[in-house]
Order: structure tokens, then sequence, then C-alpha cells
């Protein structure tokens, strides 16, 4: 099995005792040890080694922290809300090419505070009576002030998953994928459907093909801005496809020979493989091996 996914293995101590006890949190600031990652927006900023940036806590800097955890060492870990509340760009790309730059650890790391930031610069305003919201548990919650509701951080499930149908497997591509660029087919839970039948929900709408054996494979976090996907396997009835071209702009089946040579890099591969961060490439290597 191709360990670990994309996003995954921060390896910190979330330390949800420190969120609700504010004499700890404080004590929590105030140790030497703890340090503040450093974000341009929401994009990592890239130290000289090509890592993440850590630095120390500035009590000048008004914004909020963010309790991410304690590290193997014991030192404390924040990030600081967005600037001056202002709406953050979820959908700079920079960050893609950043990312390579960051090990399996910091890339998790970096995710998970991505998310957090982002989901605070989105609610700012209570959900129920439209006041403003005040931070609280250490940056994992927001609270009305007017109605006293309560907010917290949220995910997204999302169902990604290879229908696989006499030794092949469906791949597809949106129009804004990069050339010759093939990946598995996904799409949001909807209220009201359980994992399996989100899976053959879409499969149906995006390719027109009825399944069955719907089996769960692997799970991960997706900060853009802040999803969970979690992988599958289909079987699949039949090959006859009808795309739905405002999802897909192609799709196609393909054989484990094909699917080698696209993870291998091959020039002459018949599609580009995503890329390692992604589940979707570990759901290939997973299906070939």
């Amino acid at each position: 099995m191709p360990l670990p996914l994309g996003f995954t293995g921060a390896r910190l101590d979330r330390a949800d005792r420190l969120r609700t006890d504010p004499e700890a949190f404080a004590a929590a600031i105030a140790d030497p040890r703890a340090t503040c990652l450093l974000l341009d927006g929401i994009d990592p900023v890239p130290g000289s080694g090509g890592g993440l940036m850590w630095e120390a806590l500035d009590p000048a800097d008004e914004r909020a922290l963010l309790l991410l955890g304690i590290d193997d060492s014991g030192a404390p870990r924040f990030v600081r809300e967005a600037h001056g509340g202002a709406r953050v760009d979820a959908r700079s790309r920079t960050v893609m090419r950043l990312l390579p730059m960051l090990s399996p650890e910091e890339a998790a790391l970096y995710g998970g505070a991505r998310s957090l930031v982002d989901w605070h610069a989105r609610h700012r305003f209570c959900a129920v009576c439209g006041s403003p919201t005040e931070l609280f548990r250490g940056g994992w919650g927001r609270r009305c002030a007017s109605c006293g509701a309560e907010h917290f951080p949220r995910v997204d499930p999302v169902v990604i998953m290879l229908a696989e149908y006499e030794g092949r497997v469906l791949l597809g591509r949106q129009p804004g994928f990069p050339p010759g660029f093939f990946s598995a087919l996904a799409g949001f839970v909807e209220p009201g459907e359980s994992l399996e039948e989100a899976v053959a929900r879409e499969l149906f709408e995006e390719a027109g093909i009825a399944v069955s054996d719907v089996s769960y494979v692997a799970s991960q976090p997706w900060p853009f801005p802040s999803s969970l996907m979690i992988g599958c396997r289909a079987v699949a009835r039949g090959a006859a496809l009808t795309i739905d071209t405002t999802e897909l702009e192609a799709a196609m089946w393909v054989d484990r020979a094909e699917v080698r040579a696209a993870l291998a890099g091959d020039m002459g591969a018949s599609f580009m493989a995503p890329p390692p961060l992604a589940i979707a490439r570990y759901l290939l290597e997973d299906w070939v091996a």
C-alpha cells in the first residue's frame, strides 16, 4: 500500500484540553517554545530549505492565535487569523508550486492550518442571526454574542472513486485540467445519502454508468478549502458511457498497463496521472498493486 496519503501524518497532539481551558491556553501562548506558522494569506511561505516557516510569537501582532496543537517536543504550534479579517483567496494556485517543497508531515500541518484560517475568514457572521461572531475554543469555534449560537469548523465529504469493468477503470477530465490529465471521478455527498449511494449517483450522473459492490479504500483531508476525500471502488455493470459535458470534458477506460505507464511518467502514456499528494493517485497505485 502506498503510504502516507497526502496531507496526513501531521504528528501533532491536537490538545483539545487546551482549547477549553483559558488558563492553559494562555500558558501555551506564553511558552517560550511556542511558534507560529508564517502564511501569505493562506499560502505557505517557503523557508530557505524549502520547508515551512515558523516564527516566534509576536506580541505586537493583534490577530487572534489559533492553536494547531503540541509537537513531539512539547512545543505549542499556532497559526494566526488572516490579516484584518479580510477574505482570503482560496483559489490561489501558488500553493501547488510550493507543496512539492514540503515534507509529508509539513504538508499535513499546512493543510490543517490552511483550512482553519480559511474557515475563520468565511464565518465572521452568525448563520442564525447575521451578527458578528467571536473566536473561542482556541480557534476551533466561533460564538455569536447576539444569539449565543456556536459554530465549529466543518469538512465537506466528497466521494472519489474508481469504477472497474473487465480489468479496466474509468477516469475523466474536467475542462480546466492540464492537457492530457485524467483523474478519478468525484463529487460531494448530498444530504440524505450514504457514501455508497453518493458513489453510485455521481458515476451515473457524470458518466452514465450503473455500479454495484461499492467498497471503501482510504480517506484524505483536502484543504481546498476543506474537504474529506473518501476513496472508493465500485464494479460497473457495463462499459458504455454517457458523459455529462457540464461536469466532464472526456472520460475513458484504462487498463493496468496504461495506468502503470502513467504512474511511471512515461512520455508515451495515454494520460497524465494525478500528482503524488492526491488520493486519486493513491487509488490508482492501490488498484495496480
